[in-house]
């Protein structure tokens, strides 16, 4: 029993010196120089933090009686200082007429612009400088387009508000054009003679 003892205790010894070999090892310096001074090393790429970004809400209502249009197409372009667009990202307006984004870097430029149904087309460029950019946009219906030219009747071309379909004329089985009311047929007034 006795050596049984020996053994145990020569066990206990030799894994407590260990533990001690390993606790000094561990305290010691892995390499031979001079780490009186702890050295930070930086691998890989350096960071670059993003650039400031500002908050910007668009609201989007009818210009006749300021009621928010939903469904807008909010179409946001950044644009660089050379005035080249640098893509675009489109949004559509909640039940209130608002549009918000917080991903456009503050001190740039940026083109609006917004599309709704039964509206004209409203575009315009921005300078955000500011963290927080509040934008009130009043939409217009169609307007009657006058143009510097004149028509066959010497008064000046207008095209009316709205979607414009080309004027077709009617054609007989003959392949001639049948009048419209109210005009007599050219071939009608040449057969009387």
């Amino acid at each position: 029993m006795l050596s049984c003892n020996k053994r145990l205790l020569c066990s206990v010894l030799a894994s407590s010196a260990s533990l001690a070999l390993l606790f000094t090892l561990a305290a010691a310096p892995a390499h031979a120089q001079d780490d009186s001074k702890p050295k930070f090393e930086r691998h890989g790429r350096k960071y670059k933090a993003p650039p400031q970004t500002s908050d910007i809400e668009v609201t989007v209502v009818k210009g006749i009686n300021q009621k928010p249009i939903e469904k807008a197409a909010v179409i946001f372009h950044p644009v660089d200082a050379d005035g080249k667009d640098e893509g675009f990202l489109e949004m559509k307006t909640d039940s209130d007429g608002k549009a918000k984004i917080d991903v456009i870097p503050t001190g740039s430029k940026l083109r609006v612009q917004v599309i709704a149904a039964g509206f004209t087309t409203y575009a315009e460029d921005y300078k955000i400088t500011e963290p927080q950019r509040q934008i009130t946009i009043k939409m217009q219906r169609p307007q009657e387009q006058v143009s510097t030219y004149v028509d066959e009747s010497g008064k000046p071309s207008s095209i009316k508000a709205g979607v414009q379909e080309p004027v077709r004329p009617k054609i007989d089985k003959n392949g001639n054009p049948i009048p419209s009311s109210g005009q007599s047929s050219p071939t009608a007034s040449n057969s009387g003679k």
